[in-house]
């Protein structure tokens, strides 16, 4: 069996306002909210290193500066902290300082907030007619084998472009697009259809697109065809949807602990998640968890019945 070529390129769209999490994102990009200590962008970079990806294309809007200056170095915070003997905290900034030696980040400027397929084709030059990875910071993956590793795998197997996809209950399946599939092969699916955030009651399946895809070039082909969608915006989804029929399109059903943190009770909840995943952060969270159900509104009604 020939194998398809490796996937070197990641494309990382930034350029989103974060309208969810006003007044925080602001003036500061929700690519660079923190959970619990690390930017959630950081995750995926880290993600992207450890699936052999050699180049990141990072595509930034206005305000986004705090991106670039987060993967370069910070020479004056090192000397401030080298005079005090801050050795633990050198060590930090230098493990951040690494990715950029690891990896090849480029910074492109999405000029216009035109959703995330225009997002996406605002790279095509830097693509050069390969297949590439498409990640979505939001979505926070994390397992014992990258989630961007197991998409390239697949796409290597079977030349297709790939989406990663996950179970959901069919009345939470509303908030995300959907794939119909026919035929599959283990954890991967033939994909026959997609729909965009389907009305409740007329979910096709219950495989959720997630933030991760391997994109071949007939995608980007498309992207320069397709007109806006929903809310006005070039949607990733429909490039996508036009090539089904042309070129192959698999889903895959990912290992890994799943992340949402797109929405305010979503990073609140990762947040807290990987905190109790924590040494030394656990040990202080248990006791304050057990004090805030025990005073809460809801604790005080229960114990009055």
């Amino acid at each position: 069996m020939t194998l398809a070529p490796a996937v070197r390129k990641a494309i990382f769209p930034a350029a989103g306002l974060g309208t969810r999490f006003l007044p925080v994102t602001k003036a500061q990009p929700k690519e660079m909210l923190p959970l619990v200590d690390k930017p959630t962008i950081q995750y995926g970079v880290e993600e992207a290193i450890a699936s052999g990806i050699e180049q990141v294309i990072m595509v930034t809007g206005g305000g986004k500066r705090a991106i670039v200056d987060h993967f370069d170095r910070s020479l004056e915070l090192e000397h401030y902290l080298e005079e005090r003997g801050k050795s633990d905290l050198l060590h930090i900034l230098s493990e951040v300082d690494d990715l950029s030696n690891q990896v090849d980040i480029l910074y492109i400027q999405q000029k216009e907030p035109l959703g995330l397929g225009h997002a996406v084709w605002t790279a095509r030059r830097l693509v050069e007619g390969e297949a590439c990875a498409v990640l979505l910071a939001d979505d926070v993956i994390l397992g014992e084998e990258p989630c961007l590793k197991q998409l390239i795998d697949a796409h290597r197997k079977t030349g297709a472009s790939v989406i990663a996809v996950r179970r959901f209950p069919r009345s939470e399946i509303a908030r995300y697009g959907v794939v119909v599939t026919n035929g599959s092969n283990g954890r991967i699916h033939e994909v026959t259809d997609m729909v965009e955030k389907p009305e409740p009651g007329t979910e096709p399946s219950d495989l959720a697109i997630l933030g991760r895809y391997i994109l071949a070039p007939p995608v980007f082909e498309e992207l320069d065809r397709v007109e806006p969608g929903s809310g006005k915006e070039i949607q990733l989804t429909d490039a996508i949807h036009r090539v089904l029929g042309q070129h192959p399109v698999v889903a895959l059903e990912f290992e890994g602990d799943y992340y949402d943190t797109g929405t305010v009770p979503g990073y609140l909840r990762a947040n807290l998640m990987l905190a109790m995943k924590r040494e030394g952060l656990r040990e202080e969270l248990i006791p304050l968890l057990q004090e805030l159900l025990e005073t809460s509104p809801g604790s005080r009604s229960r114990r009055a019945l």
